[in-house]
């Protein structure tokens, strides 16, 4: 199967000022959604990790994924992420419908 470019939208929440939420945007290549998804959150533990451990954060790999815009104190809602599958037109690349994961995130 060749794999598609993918889109996962994480919602984000300050831990400290809860108020204060936000959307974490993971790009890159996977062969399935669930693919995408996982690959994202190991790229986006892996961050924390090293963010924590006081290492500057991963470069972003060759297959487009990576979390450098990973914040210190941000919780991340993995259960109401969504997917979306990216199509290439023309050099330009424009969003297909998400997935339906959860509603609310589209």
């Amino acid at each position: 199967m060749a794999e598609l470019y993918f889109q996962v939208n994480v919602p984000t929440r300050n831990s400290v000022q809860p108020e204060r939420c936000g959307l974490h945007v993971f790009t890159g290549a996977a062969e399935t959604g669930a693919d995408a998804l996982r690959i994202a959150r190991e790229e986006c533990d892996a961050a924390v990790a090293a963010q924590r451990a006081g290492f500057d954060l991963p470069r972003r790999r060759s297959d487009g994924w990576g979390a450098r815009g990973v914040r210190s104190g941000w919780v991340f809602d993995w259960k109401a992420a969504t997917v979306a599958v990216w199509e290439h037109d023309r050099g330009f690349r424009t969003c297909r419908s998400p997935l339906p994961l959860r509603d609310g995130w589209r």
